[in-house]
C-alpha cells in the first residue's frame, strides 16, 4: 500500500512536469509566432508606406505632365492658325 501511494506521487509529479514543459513549449511557440507576425506586419506597414509615396510622386509627375502637354497643345494651335493665315496670304 505504501509503494503503490508513492508511486502514485511520483506519477502525479512525473506529469506535472511533463504538462509544464508542454505548457512552456506552447507559450515560447506562440510568442515566436506574434513576434514573427509583427515583424510582418512592420514590413507590411513599410512596404505600403512606399508604394504609398511613390504614387504620390507618380501622381504629381502625371499633373506636371498633363499642364505641360495643355500648354504644348495650346502653342500648337496657335502655331496653326498662324501657319495657316501666312497660307492665306500668299494665295
Amino acid at each position: 500500500m505504501i509503494m503503490s501511494t508513492k508511486w502514485i506521487q511520483v506519477h502525479k509529479l512525473h506529469f506535472f512536469l511533463q504538462k509544464s514543459k508542454r505548457a512552456r513549449i506552447r507559450v515560447l511557440r506562440l510568442s515566436r509566432r506574434n513576434r514573427r507576425e509583427e515583424e510582418t506586419d512592420k514590413d507590411m506597414w513599410l512596404k505600403n508606406l512606399k508604394l504609398y509615396m511613390e504614387n504620390i510622386t507618380i501622381l504629381e509627375e502625371n499633373e506636371k505632365l498633363r499642364k505641360k502637354a495643355t500648354l504644348l497643345q495650346q502653342e500648337n494651335l496657335t502655331l496653326m492658325s498662324l501657319f495657316q493665315k501666312l497660307i492665306l496670304q500668299k494665295i
